[in-house]
């Protein structure tokens, strides 16, 4: 499972690693015009966080040149992504709308705890390949 490193990203990086890597899976190549799109802020603002993630050593960032992952970059991108797809798989277990999901996903990715992330990755596990039992859950509480 994922592992949390001792001094967490911040949110706001989190979130601009998760797009650049988004990017760069959807089309080959993240550009600030991109992630000011994607994330609905302006390009002089995506600019200097974009260099500030490069001086941090999540991103490599030339001017007029696409941005890349660094081998920092990629193990936190991962770890969200990871962190994302168990969240979005328990909330779809429960039987919520897409819309909900998508929104509480967004809430919840970025402040639950490892421990907490753990424990759902073994509830989502065992209710995949227990679905009877995932089924009983919900009967019950009719």
């Amino acid at each position: 499972m994922a592992k949390q490193a001792s001094s967490k990203p911040s949110q706001s990086t989190e979130d601009y690693l998760e797009r650049i890597q988004e990017l760069i899976s959807r089309k080959g190549y993240a550009r600030v015009s991109d992630i000011a799109a994607e994330l609905n802020l302006t390009r002089p603002s995506v600019t200097n966080m974009v260099q500030r993630l490069s001086h941090q050593g999540f991103v490599s960032y030339e001017k007029y040149r696409g941005i890349t992952l660094t081998e920092k970059g990629k193990e936190v991108a991962l770890q969200i992504q990871i962190r994302h797809v168990i969240i979005t798989e328990f909330l779809t277990m429960l039987g919520l709308d897409r819309r909900t999901i998508a929104r509480d996903v967004e809430g919840l990715e970025h402040h639950i705890s490892p421990e907490t992330l753990k424990k759902l990755e073994q509830l989502v596990d065992y209710w995949r390949h227990n679905p009877k039992q995932l089924r009983d859950v919900f009967l019950a509480s009719k």
